[in-house]
């Protein structure tokens, strides 16, 4: 990194940890030869062991976060740290603190206002389980499919974010859920995302992981119905009123070939199909309209604030 690029502007190095008294000092002493000029701010995270004094005789400033969930960690970092570009890193040792200016450049250069450091292309054998990769991909393609995107690795800790996502994005998931739903608002308010690929290797011995597959897998799928239900609501009613009209459609398909005598299929349950569901797809996109037609105006909103704010500066 040249010294020149960062000595007018200042970089915070974040680290989310709970229980890493294994890796804490290390990964404290990495960015701090990485980054020199840097902040490096530990974010505890109700940890039971060590990891909280040891990060204050490595030299890091510790901030104590009382409820628990990796949300909670990046909600407050976002709302203490006052730097132009924040890194956030696990606090495990997994990824390589002297890859950090890759990811810190384009967000220097005003290039990107997040820059993703894709673990995929670089994992080392072993670092991820079977199940992890396997989930994560499932995550990655099925948010890409919702929203017509193309992220690699949606689920990568090791992110760098400018001043403008900082002020701009609002964080409210309290877990692991977390960084899809920094890359799907990052969306929404139209700011540069980057994917760089980063290296990245297996927890050293002592430091085991936290995520929770099935739960934490749940989880984040479920925000990112949320979000596409409170972005994109014309979207999400639109199919089911559209797999509503289907339905519709086919049961009065198939009463007019009972009429013809092609089919003898039950006229009263053809009729009540038609019945129950013409109403909801009228319903459900009736919404979807409503709902859109709202953000669409809460959107004009935003950015006629954002001008003004700008004119008064």
């Amino acid at each position: 990194m040249d010294k020149e690029k960062t000595s007018n502007v200042s970089v915070a190095v974040v680290l989310p940890c709970y229980n890493e008294a294994a890796t804490i000092a290390k990964v404290i002493a990495d960015f701090q030869k990485a980054l020199p000029e840097a902040r490096i701010c530990v974010f505890d995270n109700l940890s039971t062991d060590d990891s909280a004094d040891l990060a204050r005789q490595a030299g890091a400033e510790v901030y104590n976060v009382r409820r628990h969930g990796k949300g909670h960690v990046m909600r407050a970092a976002f709302e203490i740290i006052d730097a132009d570009a924040i890194v956030v890193a696990d606090a495990d040792d997994t990824y390589y603190a002297d890859e950090v200016s890759t990811l810190l450049e384009p967000v220097l250069r005003g290039e990107a206002d997040m820059v993703v450091g894709n673990r995929l292309e670089r994992a080392a054998k072993g670092s991820m389980v079977t199940l992890h990769r396997i989930g994560n991909w499932l995550i990655v393609w099925s948010i890409n499919r919702i929203f017509g995107t193309s992220f690699q690795d949606v689920l990568s800790g090791y992110r760098v974010f400018s001043r403008k996502f900082i002020e701009t994005v609002p964080v409210l998931t309290t877990g692991f859920e977390i960084e899809t739903e920094m890359s799907l608002q990052a969306l929404e308010e139209e700011l540069l995302i980057i994917e760089l690929p980063v290296s990245y290797r297996s927890r050293p011995q002592g430091s085991v992981s936290k995520l929770n597959t099935f739960q934490d897998g749940f989880r984040i799928l479920t925000t990112a119905g949320l979000l596409l239900l409170d972005h994109h609501p014309m979207r999400l009613f639109g199919w089911v009123s559209l797999a509503c009209g289907s339905i519709v459609a086919v049961a009065g398909v198939l009463r007019i070939a009972n009429y013809l005598s092609w089919t003898t299929l039950p006229e009263a349950l053809l009729t009540g199909l038609m019945l129950l569901f013409a109403p909801v797809a009228v319903m459900f996109f009736g919404l979807g309209l409503t709902l859109n037609a709202i953000n669409t105006r809460i959107r004009e909103l935003k950015q006629i604030i954002h001008r003004n704010k700008k004119f008064d500066v």
